[in-house]
């Protein structure tokens, strides 16, 4: 009898213990879900208002068609059986993952971060590239590519989980990945009309809404509390990290927007409010990585170098003749890469800076580079292959009339006399 009591108590507390990390993921994974309406506000204020409608269209794009891909798909290939790089398994796995949710609920919430990946390239090929290619690009990324990162990262059996690899929260396999899919694709699709002269020099086109942007942003902040403390993926026994996680977030994010501030101040003689915004998504991609294993001092120091770090790569990136509309190139790819390597330096435990030697900073470089040159030659492949068959670019006289017009008929915005 005292052992059939043991055992019902024992059942009990592990139906409590999920109920309780279930409640607490589904919240994440909601919040993660919304920054999608952040990506599209951000990036419809970063370009001109007759393209409006057509990149929220691909955002939509990204939740309608990636999704489905994920699940279909991607999934089983991150989170199937795994030989150290790739798996397969239809829809969602039933294999046990060793977690306290659901494996449809971990489905939901790593939709998200599937979703955040290839909205990144979404911004960089705004104002030119066709709705149709883009979908088929956007299949083929959250089918294959993001969950192949996925796989070497988080699943059990990848190898680079094996080896060590911290990524908390996808630095690496979230924003360096999406980032470098954006450099790959900006270079194949070529840039706007009009943005550079015969002589290599370019032209500034601005967005038209800088309220709808920093909107954006905000929604995006706040989606990023579900992001990275989310990525605890229980909330019962992790009431310590998850505060860790949420305060290096924040202090990230403010110290990224400070250095912004004061580096365009100092550079250009006035603040440039755009770069801030950047800047304070700068400063979140670059503590994603590492949230888990550093201390707030350090999620400072990581946040300041990341709002100089965008600010100098948008300007390094515009030099190359790459045209990237809103920065997703600089915030997601230039700091996603800073994001990973700072773990090596500033993890409490194993961080150069911190007395650990040079293993893990190794160890993430290896994995930074596996990750940012799949995603890089995987997406200039493949956009090669859209180019070549179905087309990826709108006419001219599209891009002139804008996308909105000439893709959906309508106006973003209705003039009245």
């Amino acid at each position: 009898m005292q052992l059939q009591q043991v055992s019902e108590i024992a059942s009990q507390v592990t139906e409590n213990v999920s109920a309780i990390d279930t409640v607490w993921v589904a919240l994440c994974a909601a919040l993660i879900f919304q920054m999608e309406g952040g990506f599209a506000l951000l990036e419809a204020g970063f370009i001109r208002s007759k393209n409006a409608m057509s990149i929220i269209a691909k955002v939509f794009v990204d939740i309608m068609f990636g999704g489905i891909a994920f699940f279909a798909v991607g999934f089983g290939i991150a989170y199937g059986q795994s030989n150290g790089y790739f798996a397969f398994d239809m829809g969602i796995t039933d294999r046990d993952l060793g977690l306290s949710i659901s494996n449809k609920l971990f489905w939901f919430i790593q939709l998200g971060f599937a979703m955040a990946a290839v909205s990144i390239v979404s911004g960089a090929i705004a104002e030119r590239m066709k709705i149709w290619a883009y979908a088929v690009f956007v299949l083929v990324f959250c089918a294959i590519m993001y969950p192949l990162a996925a796989n070497w990262v988080w699943n059990p059996d990848g190898w680079l989980a094996a080896r060590g690899f911290n990524d908390f929260a996808g630095s690496a396999a979230v924003h360096a990945m999406g980032g470098f899919a954006a450099l790959a694709a900006a270079i194949v699709l070529g840039p706007r009309i009009g943005k550079y002269n015969a002589d290599g020099s370019s032209n500034a086109i601005p967005g038209h809404n800088i309220p709808l942007a920093a909107v954006g942003a905000f929604i995006l902040w706040f989606g990023w509390f579900g992001f990275n403390p989310g990525s605890t993926l229980a909330a019962v026994g992790n009431w310590e990290l998850i505060g860790s996680v949420a305060t290096n977030t924040f202090l990230a994010s403010a110290a990224g927007g400070i250095a912004t501030m004061v580096y365009t101040q100092f550079r250009y003689g006035t603040i440039d409010i755009t770069m801030v915004i950047n800047g304070v998504l700068a400063g979140l991609v670059g503590i994603t990585a590492g949230c888990n294993v550093v201390s707030p001092g350090s999620a400072i120091f990581i946040g300041l170098i990341a709002g100089v770090l965008v600010d100098i790569a948008v300007v390094t990136i515009d030099k190359m003749g790459v045209d990237d509309p809103v920065g997703a190139i600089a915030v997601h790819g230039v700091n996603g890469a800073w994001g990973t390597l700072a773990v090596g330096l500033f993890a409490i435990e194993g961080g150069l800076i911190n007395g650990g030697g040079a293993s893990q900073l190794i160890t993430q470089l290896i994995g930074l580079l596996a990750i940012i040159t799949m995603s890089f030659v995987l997406t200039y492949i493949l956009m090669l292959i859209i180019k070549a068959t179905i087309g990826i670019r709108v006419s001219q006289e599209d891009e002139n009339a804008g996308l909105d017009a000439a893709e959906f008929g309508i106006e973003s915005y209705t003039e009245f006399e």
